[in-house]
């Protein structure tokens, strides 16, 4: 079960479903305020969206997952592996931590504030960018162009106010009392250049989970299984397959 992050829906995991498939049943829900999940104004909280994600395991009938949750999927995937044990086999969080910092709380809402203020779309995407990818990402004019295109045309936009929700929910989540309580076998996935979660968090919150081990990903950025994606699914695989 791939778990998204703040503003991101099932499309954002299309990189790496095709070589996670051959090897597991991939599941891709729509975290609510996002994607096709209606209401988009629905209250939105980190727990709320955990229990989104264990009604759908049970509605499979599914006993377990390994779970990978990114950026704001992985407190939700976090807060799953302490909640509900029993549901996670293998726990994957990339790009991610046990909070918020103060930084990043600040500039989620300043990316509402945008949303809400009617700025131009396209310039908006592109301060976004600027934040989750990697410098050699923007070597290339035709392929920013191409993803700011993408993001501008993608038919199940996100509204305002459940991008705000979502920015809420993640300013008041605090998973890092409760690290000690993960019982999943655990990898702690990060980007080189993350500028949103560096390596120096990701390696604090590994050491601070029971099981847990690190690894980085070279030429990537807080987006990683979008930027590297051979290299993300690479390392997923290695560790759920134990090679």
């Amino acid at each position: 079960m791939l778990i998204a992050g703040l503003a991101s829906d099932s499309q954002s995991w299309q990189s790496v479903i095709k070589d996670l498939s051959r090897h597991y049943l991939v599941i891709t829900p729509d975290n609510r305020g996002v994607g096709r999940t209606m209401p988009q104004n629905i209250e939105i909280s980190i727990r709320q969206i955990v229990d989104d994600s264990v009604a759908l395991i049970t509605h499979l009938g599914l006993s377990y997952v390994n779970l990978v949750g990114h950026s704001m999927g992985g407190f939700v995937a976090l807060d799953l592996a302490i909640r509900y044990p029993d549901c996670v086999d293998k726990l994957i969080l990339a790009g991610t931590s046990a909070s918020n910092s103060r930084r990043n709380n600040a500039l989620f809402s300043d990316w509402a504030s945008c949303l809400e203020s009617g700025m131009d779309v396209g310039l908006r995407f592109r301060n976004i960018f600027y934040w989750i990818f990697s410098r050699r990402f923007f070597e290339n004019e035709a392929v920013v162009n191409d993803a700011v295109r993408f993001a501008i045309e993608y038919p199940y936009p996100q509204c305002s106010i459940a991008f705000r929700n979502q920015v809420k929910a993640i300013a008041s989540y605090d998973g890092t009392d409760e690290l000690s309580r993960v019982r999943a076998n655990t990898m702690v996935v990060n980007g080189k250049e993350d500028l949103l979660f560096p390596t120096g968090d990701s390696s604090e919150l590994a050491r601070a989970i029971p099981r847990a081990h690190c690894s980085v990903i070279n030429n990537a950025a807080h987006s990683i299984h979008m930027e590297q994606p051979q290299a993300f699914t690479d390392c997923v695989l290695d560790f759920l397959l134990d090679r």
